[in-house]
């Protein structure tokens, strides 16, 4: 039987799934919302279809697994408001179902350390959406989900050399402020891993080993670059988005156990002083192919 992933929300983190599926026979139909980027999905070898369609719930019965990556809003997870009965008559016949969702789920602990088993307790508005949408789909019976708590995300298209670059990257200082993050590379050999090993009901945590400090990452880029230190900028005074600030409304630091020790996971990257060297040095030979 072949092998049918649906991704609904198919972007960074689906994509780079993909890239590791797709060689081995596999089958992605990948959702999105606009023509142009289904066109670019359809040129890497995913079946594009536009959500919310009249084509989605026909598309998804070829489904043997499932992705979500889609984000909850406060109207709930945009999935299940268009789909849920046709996810509930589908459960019993999947084989794996994957939730991407963020550590962000586990709020404040003052630059403590969690993992799986810490309560969920979000303070910000988008990690209470996200604990909401977690016990949404866990609500379904018969589902094999997995749960996948993501910390910060970067690789290819998605690093700090382009702000150093430009010189509008800045070291936002808050003392003992740390964060956790994970190379999309990492995410898609993790999701890969537990597809090989279901384990319904489960949660995993997708960080690196390195909870740092967010200046000393920027510092590092500016290091391996060659230019000169980004000026610091005190949190308090700032520039920064709203969701930027809100990232720092919480410190902590995110144990990674689980995907080593139950699935077998070797990171990439388990530092930022391993993906950083590695995501310039890709970069840099993208630019001297063209």
């Amino acid at each position: 039987m072949h092998k049918v992933l649906f991704s609904f929300g198919h972007g960074y983190s689906a994509q780079a799934l993909s890239r590791l599926l797709l060689p081995r026979g596999w089958r992605v139909i990948g959702t999105t919302r606009s023509m142009e980027k289904a066109e670019a999905l359809r040129k890497t070898g995913v079946r594009p279809v536009l959500f919310p369609s009249v084509d989605s719930p026909h598309a998804l019965y070829d489904a043997t697994h499932l992705l979500i990556s889609a984000g909850p809003t406060e109207a709930g997870d945009p999935v299940l408001n268009e789909v849920r009965d046709h996810i509930i008559t589908l459960a019993p016949r999947l084989e794996w179902v994957g939730y991407l969702s963020t550590t962000g789920v586990y709020g404040d602990h003052d630059g403590g350390w969690v993992d799986e088993k810490t309560p969920l307790t979000p303070s910000t508005r988008r990690g209470k959406w996200r604990k909401a949408a977690e016990e949404d789909w866990a609500s379904i019976p018969d589902l094999p989900l997995h749960i996948f708590r993501l910390a910060g995300i970067y690789g290819p298209g998605r690093g700090p050399f382009s702000k150093v670059r430009r010189g509008t990257a800045r070291r936002i200082i808050k003392p003992g402020q740390v964060f956790s993050r994970i190379h999309v590379d990492d995410i898609a050999q993790v999701l890969d891993a537990s597809i090989a090993r279901p384990n319904p009901g489960a949660a995993y945590n997708l960080c690196d080993d390195d909870p740092a400090p967010p200046q000393d990452v920027i510092a590092h880029a500016a290091e391996l670059l060659g230019l000169p230190l980004p000026p610091a900028a005190p949190y308090e005074a700032a520039e920064m988005t709203p969701m930027a600030r809100s990232f720092y409304a919480e410190n902590k630091r995110v144990r990674n156990n689980r995907i080593k020790d139950e699935l077998g996971v070797k990171l990439l990257y388990p530092s930022y002083r391993d993906g950083l060297p590695a995501l310039l040095k890709s970069e840099l030979t993208e630019v001297d192919e063209h």
